[in-house]
């Protein structure tokens, strides 16, 4: 990096040791020579540079730590027979675990991404670390279903990092390609979906449950909590100042104060997902209903998770050139059409092709919310306010999923859960769409 100038650096030292009331009439002077040569050497002294290689680096390590961390959200999955079958408990008892772990991950996205905002993300990610370590290490542990549950709380606060707050953190060092980063972190949840999975299946057939949970514990804490110095370099106070300039402009269009965007982001966020939920959640069981085989089912789950990596790497990439908010109206309308086709089409070929436009448009929605949240609010508090965003999003997939089952005991068949769906889909589109359109009519009548 260039020093600056020898003149540069005598004007800056002159004026440091001018008094402090002499210095402020310089600057009501006008002296604008001391002005450009303190903030040169104020931009000189910081590394940071947006988009810049290191960005792209510390986008890579996230991706591993997102991967990483996110294999809290599905063990339990996995697990549950195993479990299942040793307490001797019925098939709710056995997912109380499961929901538990939502809970906790929908709570600590939020105190995750502040303590983020405040300190750094660093202290979040050990302390995460070490709520997953511990959770994994009393699950192996428990004696009853209700110990597992009660662990599995704490694997949900630690696992939390992985997603919202990383997301938040991405968002910081992109400027230029800040899409297509967010949507390559948020890849990281589905990737421990696709790579843990397995090999927790395969370690659970081989030493059982509870050695499997403890080995995980041993992994987390000796892996998970070094990398988390990797992100010890923050940006600079100076970025955040620039970025909130811009976010406050182009909120500005919008004509909404920071709290009724969240709030409306919130609320499409959770109708978006109640919608997502149907086929995510059931598609296994609907299509043993149909009489194709819970395994054809997972095959077809698969494959929506596959094609939603793809969707949010994609949703990244178009965003950077059309926007968060074009791109989160695309995929929503899209994920409406395919649930509408999931009311007239139940052949087998037919719900591979649905389930393929289902995953390939519903993987990008989720990290647009982060994307539009970064974009419009001020950027001091991008970990609490991306984290409450998720949380809504993941309290609707809590809600769609259990919501869709209770229409499903009520009518007898999924054909109305389709529809509740499909209803809250609607709702997202409508208040995306005005996000998306009021700026552009009333841009058109002031003109």
């Amino acid at each position: 990096m260039r020093a600056p100038h020898r003149n540069t650096r005598l004007l800056h030292t002159r004026f440091l040791r001018r008094p402090p009331a002499r210095r402020l009439r310089l600057w009501g002077a006008g002296l604008a020579p001391y002005a450009h040569a303190m903030s040169t050497v104020s931009e000189s002294a910081s590394p940071y540079v947006p988009d810049s290689r290191y960005a792209w680096r510390r986008l890579a390590a996230s991706l591993i730590f997102a991967t990483l961390a996110c294999v809290g959200s599905w063990t339990v999955v996995v697990a549950l027979p195993a479990v299942q079958t040793e307490f001797g408990v019925v098939r709710g008892a056995a997912s109380a675990p499961y929901t538990l772990m939502m809970i906790g991950f929908a709570i600590a996205a939020i105190g995750m991404g502040r303590l983020s905002d405040r300190v750094g993300i660093v202290p979040a990610m050990i302390i995460a670390a070490l709520c997953q370590s511990v959770g994994y290490l009393l699950a192996g542990l428990s004696g009853s279903i209700w110990q597992f549950g009660a662990a599995h709380l704490l694997i949900g606060i630690g696992a939390s990092i992985g997603f919202a707050p990383l997301m938040a953190d991405v968002s910081h060092w992109f400027v230029r390609s800040r899409g297509l980063a967010v949507g390559i972190a948020a890849t990281g949840n589905y990737l421990a979906g696709a790579l843990w999975s397995p090999i927790v299946q395969g370690l659970i057939a081989s030493h059982g449950w509870r050695w499997t949970h403890i080995a995980i514990a041993a992994i987390l804490a000796l892996v998970i909590m070094p990398m988390a110095l990797m992100f010890r370099r923050r940006a600079p106070q100076s970025n955040y100042a620039r970025a909130e300039a811009a976010s406050d402009a182009a909120r500005a269009g919008l004509g909404l104060s920071p709290n009724a965007l969240m709030t409306l982001l919130c609320v499409a966020g959770f109708g978006c997902c109640m919608a997502m939920a149907m086929p995510q959640v059931h598609i296994v069981a609907y299509c043993a209903d149909l009489g194709y085989g819970a395994a054809r089912g997972a095959e077809m789950l698969a494959l929506m998770l596959g094609l939603g990596i793809i969707s949010r790497i994609a949703s990244g990439f178009l965003a950077d050139r059309i926007g968060g908010v074009a791109v989160l109206l695309i995929g929503s309308s899209m994920q409406a059409a395919a649930l509408f086709l999931f009311l007239w089409f139940d052949g087998l070929t037919s719900l591979y092709i649905i389930s393929a436009i289902f995953g390939l448009f519903q993987g990008g929605i989720v990290p647009m919310y982060a994307m539009i949240a970064r974009q419009y609010m001020p950027p001091r508090e991008a970990g609490a306010r991306v984290g409450f965003v998720i949380t809504a999003t993941i309290a609707g997939m809590a809600v769609g999923g259990l919501a869709s089952g209770y229409i499903f005991d009520l009518f007898g068949s999924y054909r109305m859960a389709f529809l509740n769906g499909l209803a809250w889909n609607l709702v997202n589109v409508m208040l995306i769409g005005w996000l998306y359109a009021g700026p552009r009519l009333r841009q058109g009548r002031l003109a």
